[in-house]
């Protein structure tokens, strides 16, 4: 697992009462397929393969927000993911104990967009 050094950076600045397990969420999506990377975008740490998969929410305190930007986009069944809108899906996750318990459905969403990627036509 590679990290980005701005990434690095943003974190050991951030001060936030879920910081540990955002922490948690960027080391298992990182480890979900070794094509993704990260990067900082909107001030927010951002997942991306071939166009951005997901950010992390660094506003919301309750629990960690992941943003995955075109969520209604990405093939297969995907029921963790919130949101019915025509684009954006959220995951929504409020300690490390759901994060692990995400972990399957993390991985499996991360890699469908990185073999969607890797298929289709470049990204919008």
């Amino acid at each position: 697992m590679t990290t980005n050094p701005e990434v690095d950076a943003w974190f050991d600045r951030l001060e936030h009462p879920l910081k540990a397990e955002m922490l948690q969420l960027r080391g298992l999506l990182l480890a979900a397929d070794s094509r993704l990377t990260e990067a900082m975008k909107w001030q927010s740490p951002t997942f991306m393969f071939k166009g951005n998969l997901a950010s992390i929410d660094p506003h919301a305190k309750r629990h960690v927000s992941l943003l995955f930007h075109r969520g209604a986009d990405i093939p297969g069944e995907h029921p963790a993911l919130e949101g019915g809108g025509k684009v954006a899906r959220y995951l929504r996750l409020e300690d490390g104990a759901s994060i692990e318990a995400a972990r399957p459905a993390l991985e499996a969403v991360t890699r469908a967009w990185c073999d969607w990627k890797d298929s289709g036509p470049a990204p919008r």
